[in-house]
């Protein structure tokens, strides 16, 4: 069996002039990117096409290339194409193809076993090079899922690296595409002064019989001017090959952190109060974790998902806890380990041959994680459908939270695993020795949406116990833990700032990060309380909370409800190169008549810090006078061009609605989000003729809503109404002030869009 990409077609059309081309250099390109081969060297080179600088260098494909040539190809993803066809010493060849529109060289190995017996590597290298950023590499810095480092302190990153100038950002962005077999990894380095890569593909033990051929993973490098474009750009070809589309996101209330797995009682008077208290904000899950299930408590958490502990806190079982929630409104959501077992638990006496083995005949044992079921095992497949199943539809749990991914590919524990370490993966022993560890990680997956439905929100946890869960589960996952778990302490509250900023290009285009959840509850201080809810609001992740939300004063409670839902749009940080949390992000909805941006500005330091930002570097035009509105501060700025400055308090935040000023009324902020606007004003324009600005905005049932109106000083509010319809509704003007920030207050008697009217004079001041 040849192993291919489903979603690649391949056609090779060459001519006779290009079979008999011996010139020593063999080129492609396209309006982007230009790729050279030197056939005597082997040496690789890609270079931007509109300046002409060869940003990889020197680079080298593995063995002595013995051929080369051009050839059309076609990609169903991204059409016709060009590519350099490369044959290789030790049955190996490359394709290092270009597509129009497509910022990316992709580069994809095949591998041939000629020999009589089967051919099994652990690993397979694919391409080493020299980069060329423009600057030494002591002042450049390396992106990946370790972290921020200068390129000769990185570890290796799994997936995706970036390579930057961090004044400049411009730099080298590479990233695996297709992920159905082999974990892809890339090492940056420095040699002689300058930055370097190295990228492989680890697949434990691919199994290639005699007279078969491999076709490896695909791996994308281009050149960007803004590297933060270029992760993002990697993220949307992921999604295009992957064929991914995001469901709704939710927003809601996980018990762990809060109440372990909570129980019958709390959690239906859990939901009685969200329905009322917060639902009508966005609120819609409510989440059981860990403690909920049947079995031993050996080695972590019981691992017997079939059915509830009779003992434990669900003894009527899990369905009437689901039924009452959903007769609320709201989706009931359950913690469980899809891939893990325990084999020294009865239930599993009998069962031995679900688990994956050693050599040595053993089942798979990992710390935590239990033994590890193995999805090429038809009966562990058939077992795990059968929870799933029951789960989603017997029960009637629409949001599944699936914890100890790594057990689905047979390795061990490596929790917290950020940068690459050697987790021996190949170690495993799986009932189908023609599958790879990764590739039955992803059956295992596939299987889980195929029982659970279309409709089920499917919740990965967590990428950082072994990152070999993270790539793999690409395109199979609506959201993933991509860190550790999180806490409401200081340190605890850092982790998901650091893990979903790193991430961050990721959410809301392969799937949402999850952070952990966000707290306000009075144990942590008002401005942190602040700080977390508007982080995670601003950068749009998965927004869930773990609080006893009953008991939550009220000042606390309306930092949750100010927060959700999401705005479902994709914020970029600013400062991506340059801090290891980055402290600056920049919101912008352009979906409408009017474009809207917000900047937020986190302080995770210990000290104030004093922000001085050029306008340009945030993504502003330096041109134009701005307005800005702190929402937490409740006061404007003083308007401001070319740099923003603003002092923020340590460990605490600024969330900015920004404008520029346009010498008449605007809207320069409301009271309902964070956002001031983006996710509740729907419509806003201004009638020249009539001095009338007018809008639609979204409000909640009995929540006071605020327009905050900039009103440059030769204007004057002369009047304010909504609509004869909001009018019969209930809805009614509390108050209307006059002054350079005019604040209107409107309050409906139930949720709506409200029309409302703003008019203006000249003003005599």
């Amino acid at each position: 069996m040849i192993a291919v990409t489903p979603q690649l077609v391949w056609c090779a059309l060459f001519t006779a002039a290009e079979a008999s081309d011996d010139r020593p250099e063999i080129v492609i390109g396209t309006e982007l990117l230009e790729v050279s081969l030197d056939r005597r060297t082997g040496k690789l080179t890609i270079a931007n096409a509109r300046t002409g600088r060869a940003f990889l260098v020197s680079g080298t494909l593995g063995s002595a290339v013995t051929d080369a040539r051009k050839a059309a190809v076609r990609h169903d993803r991204f059409g016709d194409g060009e590519a350099l066809q490369v044959v290789r010493d030790g049955g190996f060849s490359d394709e290092v193809m270009l597509f129009p529109d497509l910022p990316f060289a992709l580069i994809r190995t095949s591998v041939a076993n000629a020999a009589s017996e089967a051919l099994v590597p652990r690993s397979v290298d694919l391409i080493g090079a020299r980069l060329d950023i423009g600057a030494p590499a002591r002042t450049l810095r390396t992106l990946g899922t370790g972290g921020l480092h200068a390129p000769a302190a990185a570890p290796g990153s799994y997936a995706w690296l970036a390579v930057a100038d961090p004044e400049g950002r411009n730099g080298v962005v590479a990233g695996w595409v297709t992920f159905d077999r082999g974990s892809g990894v890339l090492f940056p380095g420095e040699d002689q002064g300058s930055a370097t890569i190295r990228a492989r593909l680890d697949y434990g033990r691919l199994r290639i019989e005699p007279g078969e051929t491999a076709t490896l993973e695909t791996l994308a490098i281009g050149w960007f001017d803004d590297a933060r474009l270029g992760l993002e750009a990697w993220a949307d070809a992921v999604a295009r090959v992957s064929g991914i589309h995001l469901p709704p996101q939710p927003t809601g209330y996980c018990t762990w952190y809060h109440a372990g797995a909570s129980d019958e009682r709390q959690l239906a008077e859990q939901g009685e109060f969200a329905t009322t208290h917060l639902a009508p904000f966005g609120f819609s899950v409510l989440q059981i974790d860990d403690g909920w299930q049947a079995g031993a408590q050996l080695n972590g958490p019981r691992k017997v998902f079939a059915t509830n502990a009779a003992d434990g806190p669900y003894p009527s079982g899990m369905k009437p806890t689901a039924d009452h929630l959903r007769t609320l409104g709201l989706m009931p959501g359950l913690w469980f380990m899809p891939f893990a077992g325990t084999a020294s638990d009865p239930f599993f006496a009998d069962k031995q041959d679900w688990f994956v083995h050693r050599d040595d005949g053993t089942p798979y044992d990992t710390e935590w994680g239990g033994t590890c079921l193995d999805m090429t095992d038809p009966a562990a497949r058939e077992y795990l459908r059968s929870n799933v199943r029951r789960m989603a539809h017997e029960w009637g749990y629409g949001y599944l939270k699936m914890d100890g991914l790594w057990t689905g590919t047979g390795t061990p524990l490596r929790y917290v695993n950020e940068g690459y370490v050697d987790d021996g993966m190949g170690d495993a022993v799986f009932d189908d020795p023609a599958k790879t560890n990764i590739e039955a990680y992803r059956d295992g997956l596939k299987l889980i949406r195929e029982a659970a439905g279309p409709q089920v929100f499917i919740l990965g946890c967590c990428a950082p116990q072994n990152m070999r869960s993270y790539s793999g589960a690409f395109g199979l996952v609506d959201a993933m833990r991509i860190g550790p778990d999180n806490g409401w302490d200081w340190n605890g509250l850092l982790r998901g700032p650091t893990f979903g900023s790193r991430h961050y290009f990721l959410n809301g285009r392969v799937w949402y990060n999850d952070p952990d959840p966000v707290y306000a509850r009075p144990e942590v201080p008002l401005d942190q309380a602040r700080l977390i809810c508007s982080w995670v609001a601003v950068t749009g992740q998965l927004n869930m909370s773990s609080e006893w939300l009953k008991g939550l004063p009220a000042e606390r409670l309306a930092i949750l409800t100010r927060t959700m839902p999401s705005h479902g749009l994709l914020p970029r940080p600013v400062d991506l190169f340059e801090e290891p949390i980055p402290c600056v992000w920049l919101l912008t909805d352009e979906r409408g008549l009017v474009r809207r941006d917000v900047v937020g500005l986190f302080n995770w330091s210990g000290d104030e810090r004093r922000f001085d930002l050029p306008l340009e570097r945030m993504g502003l035009d330096p041109a134009p006078e701005y307005s800005a509105f702190d929402y937490w501060a409740d006061r404007p700025l003083e308007p401001f061009r070319e740099r923003l400055r603003v002092a923020v308090p340590a460990r605490s935040c600024a969330v900015l609605a920004v404008r520029p000023t346009l010498g008449r009324p605007m809207l320069l902020s409301t009271s309902r989000h964070v956002t001031q606007g983006i996710v509740d004003v729907r419509h806003e324009q201004w009638d020249k003729a009539g001095r009338t600005l007018s809008g639609s905005s979204a409000v909640v049932a009995g929540d006071p809503y605020e327009l905050r109106i900039a009103v440059p000083h030769r204007w004057m509010l002369t009047g304010f109404s909504t609509s004869a319809e909001d009018h019969r509704a209930g809805v009614r003007i509390v108050s209307a002030d006059r002054g350079e920030l005019t604040r209107v207050l409107v309050e409906s008697p139930t949720s709506r869009a409200v029309r409302w009217s703003a008019r203006f004079a000249p003003s005599r001041r």
